[in-house]
């Protein structure tokens, strides 16, 4: 029992972690938006065609993107504890980190550009969304409720004040 309870609370650990990437940085935010947007339209919409590897690539490069912000921010974290100085090994350590996610950043922008370059599937969203205007609206009410979870709903925000 003693196990179980240790296991459950390292997944509320976990999860905690989650819940503060959301609630704090912007840039997590960022990718889990363009994650959301991105399986919305592969899930709601059936005009690209692809194999359950190219599905699996495509999640596994998001996922990737995202661990990656984590740990730069676990970095950033973890160096601002342990010094308040200046320090030259610091902010190569944070550079490098951020840069990291900059490369898988690009990288997925790349796999998903390779799997989903299908110019009959965009053809395709086109005339639905030009013959629904009910879609569009509803995509941009989407697209400005994206906005405001990403630039609006910052903890850090809230702590510093």
């Amino acid at each position: 029992m003693k196990d179980l309870k240790s296991l459950f609370r390292s997944f509320m650990y976990a999860f905690k972690g989650l819940g503060w990437m959301i609630s704090h940085e912007r840039n997590f935010r960022i990718h889990l938006t363009v994650l959301g947007f991105l399986l919305y339209f592969l899930i709601r919409f059936d005009y690209f065609a692809l194999t359950g590897t190219q599905v699996a690539i495509l999640v596994l490069t998001s996922a990737l993107v995202l661990a990656s912000e984590m740990i730069n921010t676990a970095i950033e974290k973890t160096n601002d504890a342990a010094t308040k100085e200046r320090n030259e090994a610091v902010k190569v350590a944070k550079d490098v980190a951020a840069g990291a996610v900059l490369v898988f950043a690009i990288s997925s922008v790349l796999v998903g550009v390779s799997i989903l370059w299908q110019p009959e599937a965009f053809k395709s969203l086109y005339t639905y969304f030009t013959g629904n205007p009910l879609s569009i609206a509803l995509l941009v009410a989407m697209i400005i409720i994206s906005l405001i979870f990403i630039f609006k709903f910052d903890f850090n925000k809230k702590e510093k004040k």
